[in-house]
């Protein structure tokens, strides 16, 4: 079988694996106050181009939304975020589940469109009952989106504007952050995302990574006493080095980076029989998620020998289905399903 269900079906690149092997038997600090941990932080830092940015380690994407945004949000506050955002689809209501609501806009190619959002804020403070609702208190979008597209560096800005104006944070998704900075055709830089954003984290759980993200406030910000309250909320691991030592090893010469690149090359080489063989794509994405409408019927004969990923009835005949690569998908499985097609 070929496998193209998710990004995060392998465990964790070659380099990563060598670092955790090299430094297991290291008696180290617990709960992040490692060494690895700290230049980690430093590296990603750096890699930032901030510094004095603030960073912490968290044990998965899922609690690491629902920890940045509870702590940065009042009681009576929500989040804002596009209808397909990952807060609202796919997290098990874990934002609803701590006491607060996401706030949904229509989406647009996977995108919150910045003109929504000013009309959405703009309609709550006009509202003479505004004090009877929930308050946006922050904008979420994730960066790739949930359908593969890229906010462009003008995007980001108008959403980082509006946000500026509304005293709100922007908090950026980055769970596919590495997939995004090398997609041909984005100029968007991890720095232009930590110039933007109040708050962002960086995938490495689908990044070549065992597990773990890590979050960044690049005005060094964080809520006080924040590693206090990832703990509290469940996401502190006793064992921090785990996510100190992989994080490390990914920000040492660009691994993060390069390894990243493997993904976008094996997904072109999808999109290009796709093209070829004039299958219907369901939305343009640059990055290493590919969503193509195909008949139940040749969807049932495909399924016989690839393994790709439902995502949503098209019609009574036609289902739209996503085939993602990663950072280990082989050149030569990518070519084989190019052949199925």
């Amino acid at each position: 079988m070929l496998n193209f269900v998710n990004d995060y079906s392998e465990g964790a690149c070659p380099e990563v694996l060598r670092a955790l092997v090299e430094s297991n038997m290291e008696q180290l600090p617990g709960y992040g106050k490692d060494r690895y941990t700290r230049s980690a932080a430093e590296r990603i830092a750096r890699a930032c181009g901030k510094p004095d940015a603030q960073v912490f380690f968290i044990s998965g994407g899922t609690q690491t939304n629902q920890i940045v945004i509870s702590t940065l949000l009042k009681q009576y506050q929500g989040v804002v975020a596009a209808s397909t955002g990952h807060v609202n689809m796919h997290e098990a209501g874990a934002i609803e589940a701590v006491d607060h609501k996401v706030l949904t806009i229509p989406e647009v190619d996977g995108k919150l469109p910045a003109p929504a959002l000013r009309e959405f804020l703009e309609t709550f403070w006009a509202d003479a009952n505004h004090e009877q609702m929930v308050f946006p208190g922050m904008v979420y979008i994730s960066w790739p989106t949930e359908y593969g597209t890229l906010y462009s560096k003008a995007e980001l800005t108008e959403l980082h504007d509006i946000c500026q104006q509304y005293e709100i944070p922007l908090y950026i998704d980055g769970a596919r952050l590495g997939y995004g900075l090398v997609a041909p055709g984005t100029d968007v830089t991890l720095e232009d995302i930590a110039n933007l954003a109040d708050v962002f984290y960086i995938g490495g759980t689908k990044v070549g990574a065992l597990c773990g993200e890590a979050v960044v406030f690049p005005k060094a910000d964080a809520p006080e006493y924040f590693g206090t309250l990832i703990k509290r909320r469940g996401g502190l691991l006793a064992k921090g080095r785990l996510l100190g030592v992989q994080f490390d090893a990914l920000f040492t010469d660009g691994l993060y980076t390069r390894i990243s690149h493997q993904a976008i090359d094996t997904a072109e080489i999808i999109r290009k029989a796709l093209r070829e063989k004039d299958y219907e794509f369901f939305i343009d994405s640059p990055t290493n998620q590919t969503f193509v409408v195909i008949e139940n019927s040749r969807m049932e004969v495909l399924r016989q020998q690839v393994n790709f990923d439902f995502w949503e009835r098209k019609d009574a005949d036609h289902t739209v289905i996503r085939f993602a690569t990663s950072w280990a998908t082989r050149t030569a499985d990518a070519q084989a399903l190019a052949e199925l097609l």
